[in-house]
């Protein structure tokens, strides 16, 4: 059982939510948060696996309780919740802790599914956000970062999975256009993050988008 904590101000987000997500068998809603601070406090009451995060919020907003939770408890996973996809928040958000970034207009199966994702240590990033956040790390053109260490030792299959990621495909989709199976893009993912020393695959995306003309070069 996935262990939930809703983290909303608005009272009647937080009970569509919990009607909505109780309705899956594997996800408990522990408690209920109207700010980050109270959020926190609940934290070590309830012990939540999963944290759905508002951004904008009194007392202490969702980046600041993200910021907290990620020092202090980086076991529980923060995925961010909200109706604003600025910028700003989203870079935020994410340099912060945050596993992953859905507006609250996502279907309640996907939001189900990012929980779970989330849960075992996927990153989740709805529509739209992962070319907000690659803007906002995209490198100067005076100024390109050394590319990381065994970039060039990637294969060929490994190339074209990194080149997808960096479009936000998911490795459903993936799968489908190379035609092979999810585990096996599982597999590629998991080869291609640890050959990179990197955390997940946003920072995957962000390198592959960094180094652009060497993804697109021809394999020989």
């Amino acid at each position: 059982m996935i262990k939930v904590l809703l983290v909303d101000d608005q009272q009647l987000i937080r009970q569509g939510l919990k009607a909505l997500l109780e309705l899956e068998p594997d996800l408990e809603i522990v408690g209920e948060a109207e700010n980050g601070k109270v959020a926190i406090d609940l934290i070590s009451q309830f012990h939540p696996d999963v944290v759905l995060m508002d951004i904008r919020m009194p007392i202490m907003d969702g980046v600041a309780a993200t910021q907290h939770i990620q020092q202090n408890f980086p076991s529980v996973k923060i995925l961010v919740l909200t109706t604003f996809d600025d910028d700003e928040y989203v870079k935020a958000a994410i340099q912060n802790g945050a596993m992953g970034y859905l507006l609250k207009d996502t279907p309640s199966e996907e939001l189900a599914v990012a929980i779970r994702a989330v849960y075992k240590g996927y990153t989740q990033l709805g529509p739209g956000i992962v070319k907000k956040l690659l803007t906002q790390f995209q490198a100067t053109p005076n100024h390109t970062p050394p590319a990381p260490p065994n970039l060039t030792e990637l294969t060929p299959r490994e190339k074209e999975v990194l080149r997808l990621i960096a479009i936000g495909a998911s490795n459903r989709e993936i799968a489908q256009q190379l035609y092979i199976s999810e585990g096996t893009v599982k597999n590629h993912v998991t080869n291609i993050l640890n050959r990179l020393s990197l955390r997940d695959r946003t920072q995957a995306a962000i390198i592959a988008n960094t180094y652009l003309d060497y993804f697109n070069e021809p394999d020989e």
